[in-house]
């Protein structure tokens, strides 16, 4: 790692599944050199894990590269406001802008995309079908894996979905993106959109919405690439 490399990276999961699915990605950074720290976002409430995400950044010792996967995109586009980031990267991630939420960005899916097979909400809270999960959110994943994360799904808050963007930190921030050409949750086309408004960066990779669990090194790369760029900005 040279001098002019951020080290410190913060890793924001999305809904549905909790921060161990970034194991792989933790591993090849940890060897790589980096200070990695892993959020666990309850994913009940924005605010509340823009607060939660918030916590993890202060204790980073120097600036800080944001990494998002799927609704985590939206928990960094507003925590990466803080003057600690110095970059953000979106896994197959929503990027809002100001006054738009995930409920916003999925509320009219174009013409033959697929749909997420979401259950109707309990109690205010999501979860995806288990038998229909591997196939649209892990199509890449060792089928095991993928079993076991339709089985320990977290419930995501509608409230979550609902939560807006005050000010997006990608028109201030440098961002990185990495786009999954196979994703059946967030459709690419979307993902295309969002990245070019944010004028990120962008990587297509050949990948599931799980490309963080099914392909680390793609996303392990991407994130190294990052905390070159942000540091040379």
């Amino acid at each position: 790692m040279s001098q002019t490399e951020i080290k410190n990276v913060v890793l924001v999961h999305g809904g549905f599944v909790d921060g161990s699915g970034w194991e792989g990605v933790y591993k090849i950074l940890k060897k790589d050199g980096y200070t990695v720290a892993v959020v666990q976002n309850p994913t009940v409430s924005l605010g509340d894990d823009v607060a939660t995400t918030k916590r993890t950044i202060a204790n980073q010792n120097g600036p800080v590269i944001l990494v998002g996967h799927s609704y985590g995109g939206a928990v960094i586009t507003e925590a990466g406001n803080d003057p600690k980031v110095a970059g953000l990267v979106y896994v197959a991630a929503f990027a809002p802008d100001k006054g738009e939420s995930v409920s916003t960005l999925i509320a009219n899916p174009p013409p033959g995309a697929p749909v997420p097979p979401i259950l109707p909400p309990q109690d205010g809270y999501l979860f995806l079908d288990k038998a229909k999960f591997p196939a649209s959110f892990a199509g890449d994943v060792e089928p095991d894996t993928a079993a076991f994360m339709a089985d320990s799904q977290v419930p995501w808050g509608v409230e979550a979905l609902s939560g807006t963007i005050s000010q997006p930190a990608w028109k201030t921030k440098p961002s990185w993106y990495l786009l999954t050409t196979e994703d059946k949750m967030i459709p690419p086309d979307a993902q295309r959109f969002m990245s070019k408004r944010a004028g990120s960066t962008v990587v297509e990779v050949k990948a599931s919405h799980a490309v963080y669990v099914s392909q680390p090194q793609a996303v392990a790369d991407l994130i190294e690439k990052a905390a070159g760029g942000a540091a040379a900005k």
